[in-house]
């Protein structure tokens, strides 16, 4: 049984950063591609970064230069990195596989509010 869960969400200020981290369980993490997603109210989820099993790296063009996405494989753990904040980063984030296809149960995510 696949077991998603995200942490270090939190309230920041904006330019503030933050680490996510994801632990997951009950699958062969180190073969997966792995993805930090993020929905904010009233809107869609969508992918923010991904990461390879080799550890080649892609970001959407809202993060890049911000977001640092890596992995601890001997840790079954993903990160992500988030520098500069941004009001409009407010979401909750989510990680799963990359792509979603026959994705693994959501997590209960992080939330993640950047305001002053």
């Amino acid at each position: 049984q696949v077991q998603l869960v995200e942490s270090g969400g939190g309230l920041v200020q904006p330019g503030g950063s933050l680490r996510l981290s994801c632990a997951a369980s009950g699958i062969i993490f180190r073969v997966n591609a792995m993805g930090w997603y993020r929905q904010a109210p009233g809107k869609q989820r969508e992918l923010v970064a991904s990461i390879a099993s080799g550890g080649s790296t892609h970001y959407a063009d809202s993060v890049k230069g911000r977001f640092t996405i890596s992995r601890d494989n001997a840790k079954n753990t993903v990160y992500l990195q988030m520098n500069s904040l941004k009001p409009e980063d407010t979401a909750v984030y989510y990680c799963n596989k990359v792509p979603l296809i026959l994705a693994w149960a959501w997590g209960q995510g992080t939330q993640v509010t950047v305001s002053s």
